[in-house]
């Protein structure tokens, strides 16, 4: 058969002719059948289709079928299955014939794998043989080469060791006769080797003497010691000689540092840190310092800090006269920071020359701390006396706190700048802490003492402002000077200014007082305490001053009373005087509510204050904010006490000038009106409308200055007084049926006034009272019903109103008091 690829026509003039290799490769199905039928299905290019006709036997052309290449196509069909089978028989022998060929290999391949396993196991056995003899020669060798390195050390021991002791019997000589030493202990170019020679001969010695025979080396030399006994005398040689090379030395170092020849120096130091690690170089180095021994250092540290003043003059224990607080803090960092340079200039020297800068800049650091920083410190915070502090108007104690406070933080600062420039092992944060212990030990007391200072001088600025007492004589009030007196002069701005003041002193205390939570809880809340002292104090004073002035209006209402047995001049003169009492009653009692109002709000500042800042601090301490809190209550229960009384005190003037103007107002014909024919009059007396227009100017007052739950105590107790005062007024008229219904107006103006209080008890009352007033309206034979029904719980009240009726004598009512009486 022609390949897939082959042509249509020529396959289709030969046949079918196929082959195995035509199914091998790339095989398609698709080009397969293609090239079987392609050519009898398919029309070449160019080609006319063939006619669709044939001639009939008759003569007339046929239609050929649709389908008449089928014939072909079966024909071709039937041959390429033919051959089909045929190359199938012959791929199925093609096929069994490999199968055997890959038998047999199979077989030839296992039998040579075998084979090859054989020898491998035999390669490894002998591999494993030649690690053997290796691990073993390696052995071998790595122990001849300790052997060798241990003789070889051995060797450089006792080399070292003869050597030693060849130097060592030098030593051993008679006290002071170091001539014959050898070259090398004189040789100046040799100092650094002599010098590490002399340390190891001092330590042979000195272990021989104490009886460990252990020489510098590490070899045992007891056996030459206990052979030449005495080696105290090579000790004692060993140490002039070392004293003497040390001192040395050091002179050659202070030449050189003079000179300011680094690599001298650093020579000088690198040998002489053999002697105590250095330290003697060290010290002679920081103290040679010009800072530590030059006096105008010292004296220009001062100007720089405190200026030209002079503190010699000062009295002990006293302030010094130096300049404002930020002045000297201006200069203490500027001197601080001179310091700072200059150190760091020190640190290049010291890091170019010693072999362990770190412990030099360690005394350096500390030197400065201890020498330069305490002597400015000492002159600055002189310990105030407490018996005889600084005015006020001078700065008083809290000046000495704030430069205290501003110093210290100023000094930590600088502390943590040394520390960057390195201190070694010095903490130098704690050393700056020390130079402040003997002024934190009484730092809360002097804190204390400012804040009582402060107090002291504004509470006498406060009473300065105030206006004096009224002068009341026997002619009468000046109501002016009473009007000022009586004036709250409670402010916020007082209380506020305390609360700074405490603020102040608790970030001091937080700063000076350090981490400890223990020690700062207890700090802080002593300056807390302080500040509810503080507010308490001027809380108490003005609600005790505003007690005086509704004491002192008692006692002018008291005093100008109207009497009975008065001419009429009399009696309007003290109609009028009477009348100013009675206004400044009402002015003490407004007075007073704004107080009351004011120390409110000043207690909520000192508690807003106590849970932002004062309670962040006593939290992580174990009962400190409980004992606070508890403190805080103890406190303002004094001022509770005096707002209670003042209160009391306003309500007692409140229905006292209830009772004067019910007594002024009330008329006799108010209930007992003339029957002349005219209309009954249906408005409130002029008494009640007084009255409840005073009471409802009295009681705006007390909105702002009492909370919701204080307000509602106030004026429950107030109706209640004002229901018995009424009942009382009332009792002193007699009344007609008109007056009856004259009354019941007044009532229901009482009862409408009192139900804006929100007391159920008080509207109640007033209902009750409502109620009673029907009395006077009914007719005398439904009295007894009435009392017996709606009045039951007030007969008392009822038998004495039934006795003002107008018709008690002509009705005969005294029989049904007796009757109501007795049941």
């Amino acid at each position: 058969m022609p390949s897939a690829s082959g042509g249509k026509r020529s396959a289709a003039k030969s046949g079918v002719s196929l082959s195995i290799k035509d199914f091998q490769g790339d095989f398609s199905f698709d080009a397969f059948f293609n090239n079987l039928v392609g050519d009898i299905l398919k029309v070449e290019d160019g080609e006319k289709p063939p006619p669709q006709e044939d001639a009939a036997s008759n003569g007339q052309k046929l239609v050929k079928p649709a389908f008449a290449e089928a014939n072909a196509l079966l024909a071709r069909f039937k041959e390429a299955r033919k051959q089909l089978l045929e190359l199938g028989l012959q791929a199925d022998a093609q096929l069994e014939k490999v199968k055997k060929e890959v038998s047999a290999e199979d077989i030839r391949h296992r039998t040579k794998l075998s084979e090859l396993e054989k020898g491998v196991h035999g390669l490894f056995d002998s591999f494993s043989k030649l690690d053997n003899r290796i691990s073993g020669v390696g052995q071998t060798a790595a122990r001849i080469g300790d052997h060798l390195q241990s003789a070889d050390a051995q060797r450089e021991t006792a080399t070292q060791t003869i050597e030693l002791i060849k130097y060592l019997m030098e030593f051993n000589t008679k006290s002071g006769d170091l001539m014959g030493l050898s070259p090398l202990f004189s040789d100046d170019n040799r100092v650094a080797e002599a010098a590490a020679i002399a340390q190891k001969l001092r330590a042979l010695a000195e272990e021989d003497i104490g009886g460990t025979g252990s020489g510098a080396t590490g070899t045992t030399v007891k056996g030459t010691a206990n052979a030449n006994p005495g080696l105290e005398v090579a000790v004692a040689n060993l140490q002039e000689y070392c004293n003497e090379l040390e001192n040395r030395l050091l002179d050659r170092f202070d030449a050189a540092s003079q000179k300011k020849e680094l690599s001298t120096m650093g020579e000088c130091a690198k040998i002489l840190s053999q002697f105590n690690r250095g330290a003697r170089a060290m010290q002679r180095y920081v103290a040679s310092r010009p800072m530590f021994l030059d006096v105008e250092v010292m004296n220009e540290d001062t100007r720089t800090v405190l200026g030209d003043q002079t503190t010699d003059t000062a009295a002990p224990g006293s302030p010094q006269p130096v300049a404002d607080t930020a002045t000297i803090i201006r200069g203490l960092g500027k001197l601080y920071k001179e310091i700072t340079d200059t150190v760091r200039r020190e640190s290049a020297t010291v890091s170019a020359v010693f072999p362990s800068p770190d412990a030099v800049m360690s005394i350096l650091v500390q030197r400065v701390m201890e020498q330069r920083v305490f002597a400015i410190l000492d002159k600055l915070l002189v310990k105030p006396n407490l018996a005889s502090t600084a005015l006020i108007e001078e700065g008083g104690l809290l000046q000495h706190l704030k430069l205290l406070a501003a110093t210290y933080e100023k000094t930590q600062a600088f502390a943590k700048d040394l520390r960057a420039l390195g201190c070694g092992e010095l903490d130098v944060e704690v050393l700056a802490e020390s130079l402040f212990t003997s002024h934190r030990d009484d730092y809360i007391e002097l804190e204390q003492a400012s804040l009582s200072q402060m107090f002291e001088a504004k509470m006498a600025e406060v009473r300065a402002a105030l206006p004096p007492p009224p002068d009341i004589g026997p002619r009468g009030s000046k109501m002016a000077a009473f009007q000022n007196f009586s004036q709250p002069s409670l402010t916020t701005e007082v209380v506020t200014e305390f609360v700074r003041w405490n603020e102040e002193a608790v970030l001091r205390c937080s700063l000076l007082t350090g981490a400890q939570p223990g020690s700062l809880a207890s700090n802080v809340r002593a300056i807390f305490t302080c500040l509810l002292e503080q507010v308490n104090h001027y809380i108490t004073a003005a609600l005790e001053r505003g007690q005086d002035a509704l004491r002192e209006a008692a006692a002018l209402r008291e005093r100008f009373a109207i009497g009975t047995a008065v001419s009429r001049r009399v009696a309007a003169a003290a109609a009028s005087a009477a009348e100013a009492a009675a206004n400044a009653g009402e002015i003490s009692v407004s007075s007073f509510m704004t107080t009351v109002q004011r120390a409110t709000t000043n207690v909520a500042i000192v508690q807003q204050y106590f849970v932002n800042t004062i309670a962040r601090i006593l939290l992580p301490v174990d009962g400190a904010h409980a004992a606070c809190c508890e403190e805080i209550a103890t406190s303002m229960s004094h001022a509770e006490d005096a707002v209670l009384k003042g209160l009391q005190l306003c309500m007692d003037s409140m229905i006292a000038e209830a009772e004067r103007l019910l007594a002024l107002e009330q008329k006799v014909h108010d209930y007992q009106p003339s029957d002349d024919g005219s209309l009954p009059d249906h408005r409130p007396t002029n008494a009640c409308t007084r009255v409840v227009a005073f009471l409802s100017r009295m009681l705006d007052s007390t909105n702002t200055a009492l909370d919701v739950s204080n307000r509602q105590v106030f004026v429950t107790e107030l109706g209640c007084r004002l229901y018995k005062s009424l009942i009382t007024h009332w009792q002193r008229f007699t009344f007609s049926p008109s007056g009856g219904l004259r009354l019941k107006r007044d009532v229901t103006e009482f009862a409408e006034f009192v139900r804006s209080f929100k007391a159920p008890t008080v509207d109640e009352k007033f209902e009750l009272l409502g109620t009673m007033v029907n009395i006077f309206i009914v007719a005398p034979e439904s009295l007894k019903t009435l009392v017996d029904g709606s009045l039951r719980n007030a007969s008392k009240d009822a038998i004495r109103f039934i006795q003002l009726r107008e018709d008690y004598k002509s009705a005969k009512l005294s029989n049904i008091v007796n009757q109501l009486a007795i049941s």
